[in-house]
């Protein structure tokens, strides 16, 4: 059955501020080296369905880099205020000792031109659940 949905006056406007933010990545140059175990702010952007988005005027997000693959991309998993329970999520606490939250199940390649500051260091131990869980998903 075909669903007919329309887009609210909202949507779209955020899907064209995204397009826009978007051709401005892209055209930059890359200049950050993120490392593993490393939490940036990166752009996300506007995202499809249950996809997780960025917020703010420039749609960001903070998010743990997994692996660095080259000079150009990583592979990510975003990072959230909201406390999250069950099998695809991991709860920290941070530097500043606030609950943060590893959405695992949103994990992804990103291109380094979205990223746009480092915040912190997850700790060793940490980060070895993180691996642990997410190899536990596949």
């Amino acid at each position: 059955m075909k669903q007919n949905y329309q887009l609210t006056r909202q949507e779209l406007r955020e899907f064209v501020d995204w397009t826009r933010i978007k051709i401005k990545l892209h055209a930059s140059p890359t200049k950050v080296f993120p490392h593993k175990r490393e939490i940036w702010w990166i752009s996300v952007g506007k995202n499809i369905g249950v996809e997780i988005n960025g917020k703010n005027e420039r749609f960001e997000r903070p998010v743990l880099v997994v692996k660095r693959f080259n000079d150009e991309s990583s592979f990510i998993v975003p990072v959230t205020s909201r406390i999250k329970f069950g099998k695809y999520f991991y709860m920290f606490t941070n530097k500043s000792g606030e609950k943060r939250t590893i959405n695992l199940s949103q994990a992804r390649v990103a291109s380094h031109k979205r990223f746009l500051r480092k915040v912190e260091k997850l700790g060793e131990a940490d980060f070895s659940i993180v691996i642990k869980k997410l190899c536990g998903m596949l």
